[in-house]
């Protein structure tokens, strides 16, 4: 089987480091990540022509769409492609936290998820493809037993008072 892969689609350069979150911890379980810009408003045949060269690898893989204020970028993608789409939109200081409003709701037949937290996004992704690709799978499972033995660390430290 071929390497699955991530598609990191953002709205703008602006949305580079949190992108570049979502990238790294993507690579930590193994998958192959791309990071590309376009613009559902102002470059949709760009976008278009992106997710047709995608959409022709046959590889697994995971859409993230990364955009914020009125995002468009997330439905538009969803609805052009069969792979899962999940939308992570920036933080906002506009808006106090992230601009979810827009991504909270999508039009019927438009199925993308949404996780604010880049990490967890890509957490979400590589369960995804975990279901295809038995290494990442045992990526996710380490995981997720390592952040279970961190938490059983932390309440072994604890002082039990009576």
């Amino acid at each position: 089987m071929t390497q699955p892969l991530v598609i990191i689609l953002m709205g703008s350069k602006a949305d580079r480091a949190h992108c570049q979150k979502i990238a790294d911890a993507a690579k930590e379980f193994g998958i192959d990540v791309v990071m590309r810009v376009g613009s559902a408003h102002k470059t949709p045949e760009h976008v278009l022509a992106l997710l047709r060269e995608y959409e022709a690898d046959p590889r697994p893989k995971v859409f993230i769409t990364v955009a914020g204020r009125s995002n468009a970028l997330s439905g538009f993608v969803d609805g052009a492609v069969s792979a899962p789409v999940i939308a992570c939109p920036p933080p906002s200081d506009a808006f106090g936290g992230a601009d979810i409003f827009s991504s909270l709701r999508m039009p019927s037949a438009i199925a993308s998820a949404l996780v604010l937290d880049p990490a967890n996004a890509a957490l979400l992704a590589a369960k995804i493809l975990g279901q295809v690709d038995a290494e990442i799978r045992a990526k996710v499972l380490e995981f997720q037993k390592e952040q279970a033995r961190k938490i059983l660390d932390d309440d072994g430290k604890l002082e039990i008072g009576g």
